[in-house]
């Protein structure tokens, strides 16, 4: 066995239908006397739920969060966390509200209790984002982890089942990289592996069914897992040029991680056998064809499966390749942008990935 260095996280779960319930007695746990409910648009009834189940303890709801996190938006939470003299943030949502919420506490260093209602996963994370000039910059930061996180699978019922299959494979995205990560340990391959059974698994049950609240609480357990594994051990090519599509491009989010998993596990197969065999395991896959059944999988269930569907230009596939291969994250096989560059046309048509081919 390789040597290995593993770091627990401090975290908070509380898992289970009904849990929402608890927020209250949750915030008073963090010593919270005013607290700002983040969310976005779309969510704000749901936001003013909690905030009812607050009472005393919410100070407002601020539901302006937008995807990638653009600075301004940042500017405008912090000005109203300031004015209102907030001492605890309650992100509502998926990636976009927790993002926003971390980006507050990577300037204030407020606690943050998340109630996350996608599979996203960036509530267990270290991890923030922010998108300024068209270029999104991240970093690692334990102050904006939430300290609490209150896992729902009631919230997540109501999550359209396309955007539930590509929340999930941005989940699935995580656990994949975890188990070819740079720092990756024995312990959080088995969360990567186990969480890419538990979603795999669970998509095609709520595509067949929405309310299969069984579905949706495995779904949301494999979340938790992947979330924990990506604020854990580092990521590699998949999260890089989702970040340069994303925070450039403007792209959705969970689409463009739906689109880019199987190519990037193809790019990267020769070079990470042990986790190819986890992810064949885990998806009751051929060794052979790992990166064709992610593919398989998505079209199944219907959702985008070319980088064209989601809005990226042919033309801009140049300058995408370049910019992923400017300070590149840690990767099993070494990155030149004509290959990356070849990845991504692959991508931009949707072709099936071979694991024979090569790029």
């Amino acid at each position: 066995m390789k040597n290995f260095l593993y770091e627990s996280q401090p975290a908070r779960v509380i898992f289970g239908a009904g849990s929402l319930a608890k927020v209250s007695d949750e915030l008073q746990v963090l010593g919270a006397q005013k607290a700002l409910v983040i969310t976005t648009t779309d969510l704000a009834n749901l936001a003013q739920e909690v905030a009812g189940l607050i009472g005393d303890l919410c100070a407002g709801v601020h539901a302006e969060a937008v995807q990638h996190v653009p600075i301004e938006t940042v500017g405008k939470a912090l000005d109203r966390v300031r004015s209102l003299g907030i001492d605890v943030l309650v992100a509502v949502g998926g990636g976009s509200a927790i993002g926003l919420a971390k980006a507050v506490a990577l300037e204030t260093s407020l606690p943050i209790l998340a109630i996350p209602t996608t599979y996203a996963g960036s509530e267990m994370t270290p991890v923030w984002g922010i998108t300024e000039n068209g270029l999104k910059k991240t970093g690692k930061n334990l102050i904006v982890k939430p300290k609490t996180v209150i896992y729902d699978p009631k919230l997540s019922v109501s999550l359209p089942a396309r955007l539930s299959v590509t929340s999930g494979m941005n989940a699935i995205a995580h656990c994949v990289e975890g188990l070819y990560s740079e720092n990756a340990n024995p312990i959080i391959s088995l969360f990567a592996e186990e969480g890419i059974r538990a979603i795999a698994s669970s998509l095609p049950q709520i595509c067949a069914n929405p309310n299969d609240l069984n579905a949706r609480s495995e779904a949301l357990y494999g979340t938790w897992l992947g979330g924990t594994v990506l604020g854990t051990v580092g990521m590699a090519l998949h999260h890089k040029l989702c970040h340069v599509l994303g925070g450039s491009y403007n792209l959705p989010h969970a689409e463009t991680h739906t689109v880019v998993l199987p190519y990037a596990v193809w790019y990267n197969a020769g070079h990470a056998p042990e986790a190819i065999k986890a992810i064949a395991r885990a998806l009751k896959a051929d060794e052979s064809d790992v990166a064709g059944s992610l593919f398989d999988l998505s079209k199944s269930l219907g959702v985008p499966t070319s980088l064209a569907e989601i809005g990226m230009k042919e033309k801009d596939l140049d300058q995408a390749a370049e910019l992923a291969t400017k300070n590149p994250y840690y990767n099993p096989r070494p990155i030149d942008e004509k290959s990356i560059r070849h990845l991504l046309e692959y991508a931009f048509a949707g072709k099936r990935p071979v694991q024979a081919a090569s790029l």
